[in-house]
C-alpha cells in the first residue's frame, strides 16, 4: 500500500532556515478571469492530457470540476482555473510515474489547501512517495537526504497555466452571469425576450 502524501517534517527534523530567498519581481495581476469556466476540451489542451483521461478521472472523482458536472446526454463539465492546475499536476506526478493511489492522496492533501498556498509548495517526488516543500531550504535538504528526485513547482506551473489559458476560450459561470444580471447568450436573451411580453 502507498504511503499518504508525507510533509517536510515527517521525513527531516525541522531546522531554523539559515537565509530566505526573496522575490525580485512580484506581479499580483492575474492574466485568467477568475469567473471563466473551461470545456473538457480546453482543459485537456491546458493541461496536457487526452480527453480519455479527462473523462476516467472525473468519473473516479480524482478531478471533478467544481464550476459544472455533466448531468446526463448533452451536457457539458466546466473546470475552474484551479481545477485545470490541478489536472496540470495530475500528469507531471504520472509522468514521474508516481501511482494513482497516491496521487489521489496528494489531490485530496492539495484541496485542503487555500489558492495562496498552493503557489508556495513545491511537490517532490522519488517515483514513489510524494513530499510537499513550502521553502527552498526543504527542497534541499529532502534531495541531499536522498528522497526527492523530481520536483514540481506549483506556483511556475500556476504561471504557465495562466499564460496558456488566457489564450483559449472561457465561458463566463452561471454564477457570475447571476450576479452582474446581464444576459451573455443567444439562448437566454430570448428567454428573457418572452417573459418580458
Amino acid at each position: 500500500m502507498d504511503q499518504p502524501l508525507l510533509g517536510f517534517d515527517a521525513v527531516m527534523p525541522q531546522q531554523p532556515p539559515h537565509g530566505e530567498q526573496g522575490v525580485l519581481f512580484t506581479d499580483p495581476v492575474s492574466l485568467v478571469d477568475e469567473n471563466l469556466g473551461y470545456r473538457g476540451p480546453t482543459a485537456c489542451k491546458a493541461a496536457g492530457i487526452t480527453y480519455r483521461q479527462l473523462d476516467y478521472w472525473a468519473r473516479t472523482k480524482l478531478v471533478t470540476p467544481t464550476v459544472r458536472s455533466a448531468s446526463g446526454s448533452g451536457s457539458q463539465r466546466l473546470y475552474s482555473f484551479r481545477d485545470v492546475l490541478v489536472l496540470k499536476i495530475v500528469k507531471r506526478l504520472l509522468d514521474t510515474g508516481v501511482s494513482l493511489q497516491q496521487i489521489r492522496t496528494s489531490v485530496e492533501h492539495l484541496r485542503t489547501r487555500g489558492v495562496e498556498d498552493l503557489s508556495g509548495i513545491t511537490l517532490m517526488s522519488d517515483g514513489a512517495s510524494v513530499y510537499e516543500c513550502t521553502s527552498p531550504t526543504e527542497v534541499i535538504d529532502l534531495v541531499q537526504a536522498g528522497q526527492g528526485v523530481f520536483g514540481i513547482a506549483i506556483g511556475r506551473v500556476w504561471r504557465e497555466l495562466e499564460v496558456n489559458l488566457s489564450q483559449l476560450p472561457g465561458e463566463v459561470t452561471q454564477e457570475s452571469q447571476d450576479v452582474a444580471g446581464e444576459v451573455h447568450d443567444e439562448l437566454s436573451a430570448l428567454r428573457a425576450r418572452k417573459a418580458a411580453r
